[in-house]
């Protein structure tokens, strides 16, 4: 047959309501989508059997995933090959025997009822489905021959409210992508309202049996019409309404003729069941298929074989670990049995008699055991806290340690600065002793005077002499400091920290001690020492108050913020005009 007229072929499958012969084209049956349904005894699967036996008339493969086991009547006329989980399956398969179904179908052209309601695991069956469909598409992509993949109960694989799992989805693709490669599918339902709307909106044809559910008159309503919704559910058995892509008439009445084989899927009667004489596949076909399930058999004897082994072998090294284990308390036992005997009487006489009191005994020695374990683990904790501060005590006494060392490093570098600044002070002294003496060698100007003939106590300070003034000498050559107003005499009964003690200099004098690291103590020292002797260096002043250089510096420089010193060359410091010339004219510093 050419191609032209394997595509003008039509196979006869009912009647319209005048009489009219109802006619298919072959070409899109094969490679088309189409959707039967109807409720229970509408003859959906009445109209699924009428256009598989014109197809197998006319030479055409199918395969038919049969859900309820009511396809294989087909064989009393067709030579199909009905494979599944039951004996009376011309051969039992699984999801191993995918491709050779594939094979058979398709480059065998061997009609196939695949009954998948023989398996007790729904896994299995759903498997070998996916499977088979899975080779079919695969094979139809090199071949392009036209085959019809028929599905019963087709909303148990691609629900409308619930999950699609990999078989619904290998359908799905079947349904859009199918028709490209030559391969088309067939769905059947007796519920529209559960099948997913994807897939009926799809088909190009449809053939709708009466239905009487609201939710699956409301389907019909949204595809066809709304008016169709209310006829569908008064159709007669085998009536139906279809719609095909190919027709000018968008819906048409059809009463379909009543399959010629037998009708497995009828409801059994009182009448005994006899089963028709079928027809079956060649012997090698059902040969090449039970070498695949001897094959299984084989992999799964083998398997279990192993699985045998190994389960012996765990077994037995169950039974090694249980004699070991004896072997253990036997050896705990004699260990313990040992040392009962050398401790025997000790024991023995503090043992009470009776079962009873051993086996207490034994329940206190075990809660003692326990609590001794506590507290060992307790001790356990407490020692690693323990080495853990003591770590921490450690690396602090280092720390200490090298703040030490480095404080004395520090120390010893002050001391040494120190020393090389008092050797340069004491050098410049001796320098100006020997000028001092050469001076009074001289006319003796600058002499210290004594006052009441005691040696002075704290000498003087120089000041400017009024104009009209002069200096008296005594019998022994000396000025009279007490008579001339240039000076500021100390002498017992007037110290020079009365002399100080003035409200103006002493507020001058305490500020300057908050601002440096001196107390008021020092920086009297300090001052009654350039009242004394006059400008003096920083060094020479540190070492005669015994204080540091750097706070004596500090000091010097707080006082001479106040007015108080004055800096009179590098680091020599004296005290200021204005507070000798105050000093001069205060009264407590007159003599009396």
């Amino acid at each position: 047959m050419s191609d032209e007229e394997s595509k003008q072929r039509q196979i006869h499958v009912g009647e319209t309501a005048d009489g009219t012969n109802l006619k298919l084209p072959v070409v899109e049956l094969l490679t088309g989508r189409g959707f039967v349904t109807g409720k229970s005894g509408s003859g959906k699967s009445n109209t699924a059997s009428v256009i598989a036996e014109e197809l197998l008339e006319a030479g055409y493969p199918l395969l038919i995933v049969d859900t309820d086991g009511e396809y294989y009547g087909l064989k009393e006329e067709y030579e199909m090959l009905h494979a599944g989980a039951d004996e009376e399956c011309d051969i039992q398969i699984g999801p191993e025997h995918a491709e050779q179904m594939a094979t058979i179908a398709l480059e065998e052209n061997v009609p196939v009822i695949l009954d998948v309601s023989g398996y007790l695991d729904e896994d299995v069956a759903d498997e070998l489905l996916r499977e088979v469909a899975r080779q079919l598409f695969v094979k139809e992509k090199k071949l392009k021959k036209p085959f019809l993949l028929v599905v019963e109960e087709v909303h148990e694989y691609i629900p409308e409210g619930g999950g699609v799992g990999e078989t619904g989805n290998l359908l799905i693709k079947i349904s859009k992508r199918g028709r490209k490669h030559g391969l088309g599918i067939l769905g059947i339902s007796q519920r529209p309202a559960d099948v997913k709307k994807d897939f009926i909106t799809q088909a190009n044809w449809l053939v709708w049996h009466r239905l009487t559910w609201d939710n699956d008159t409301k389907v019909v309503g949204r595809i066809i019409d709304t008016e169709y919704s209310e006829l569908v559910s008064d159709l007669n058995d085998g009536q139906a309404f279809v719609q095909t892509d190919w027709t000018e008439v968008d819906v048409r009445k059809i009463q379909f003729r009543r399959k010629r084989t037998f009708d497995a899927g009828a409801t059994p009667g009182l009448d005994d069941f006899e089963r028709p004489e079928l027809k079956s596949v060649s012997d090698a076909l059902v040969g090449d298929l039970q070498e695949i399930s001897e094959r299984k058999d084989r992999e799964q004897d083998r398997i279990n074989e192993l699985e045998n082994e190994l389960e012996k072998k765990e077994t037995r090294i169950e039974t090694l670990e249980d004699e070991l284990s004896s072997a253990r308390d036997v050896s705990s036992a004699a260990r313990q049995m040992a040392d009962a005997l050398q401790n025997a009487e000790p024991v023995q006489s503090q043992l009470p008699g009776g079962g009873g009191d051993a086996r207490r005994l034994h329940e206190e020695i075990a809660e003692l055991e326990a609590e001794r374990d506590d507290l060992r683990e307790q001790l356990g904790e407490r020692d690693e806290r323990i080495d853990a501060l003591e770590d921490d005590l450690a690396a602090r006494e280092d720390e200490l340690d090298r703040l030490r060392r480095e404080n004395e490093q520090l120390r010893r570098v002050v001391r040494d600065l120190e020393r090389e600044s008092i050797a340069g002070d004491d050098r410049g002294d001796q320098a100006d002793e020997a000028d001092e003496a050469e001076a009074d060698d001289g006319d003796g100007e600058s002499a210290i005077v004594q006052a009441g003939g005691d040696d002075v106590e704290y000498g003087y300070t120089p000041v400017e002499a009024d104009d009209g003034g002069s200096a008296n000498d005594d019998a022994s050559g000396r000025s009279n400091a007490a008579d001339e107003p240039g000076f500021v005499v100390a002498n017992e009964e007037r110290e020079l920290a009365d002399l100080l003690e003035i409200s103006w200099l002493d507020d001058r004098v305490q500020r300057a001690c908050d601002g440096s690291r001196c107390s008021v103590e020092t920086a009297h020292d300090v001052l009654a020492e350039f009242a004394r002797d006059g400008p003096l260096e920083t060094p020479a002043v540190a070492r005669r108050v015994d204080r540091s250089t750097v706070a004596v510096q500090s000091l010097l420089s707080e006082l001479r913020t106040e007015s108080i010193l004055e800096r009179t060359a590098e680091r020599t410091y004296a005290l200021h005009e204005d507070v000798r010339t105050d000093l001069t004219a205060s009264p407590s510093a007159t003599a009396e």
